[in-house]
């Protein structure tokens, strides 16, 4: 078994909320291995035990597997310990910007409440003079903010 296919073809499955990233990108593969069964088993910890896309997710892994001639695949669930931002990796943060979302910092850094969180740089003209403009994005993982320098809004992706 070549568990190196098994992870390239892990980096072609994108997040369904953030298209741009890919489920390695995003660090939510924990483990890829080989099974009892001479297939892959991959192990997943979702960004939230709710999250609606964890299923999607899911069956999208499979499928790249099975794709890769690399099946009979099992995915399993891994809630300990939990997800983390500071799981994106570099390359994921890079995209991120690129796509116009703003990484998030530090997952330490959130444990301090700010009215107006610090170093949230716009990812387009990469000013720090921002300011949000509401909690929740078009998901709760992310916020929505306003450039103050080029007046355009982002996202940031929320550190937890």
């Amino acid at each position: 078994m070549n568990l190196d296919r098994a992870w390239a073809a892990l980096d072609a499955v994108p997040d369904p909320e953030v298209p741009v990233l890919s489920v390695r990108d995003l660090g939510i593969v924990r483990d890829v291995r080989a099974a009892a069964d001479g297939g892959v088993e991959v192990v997943l910890t979702p960004t939230y035990s709710g999250c609606p896309a964890t299923e999607v997710i899911a069956a999208s892994v499979r499928d790249a597997i099975v794709a890769a001639g690399l099946g009979p695949v099992t995915v399993t669930q891994q809630l300990a310990p939990a997800w983390t931002t500071d799981w994106i990796s570099d390359d994921g943060r890079r995209k991120l910007r690129q796509y116009g979302i703003a990484p998030p910092g530090a997952a330490s850094d959130a444990n301090t409440i700010r009215f107006r969180p610090r170093g949230i740089e716009c990812p387009r003209c990469g000013s720090a003079e921002t300011e949000r403009l509401s909690a929740f994005g078009a998901t709760a993982c992310k916020a929505l903010y306003r450039c103050l320098a080029c007046r355009e809004p982002f996202e940031h992706f929320k550190p937890i």
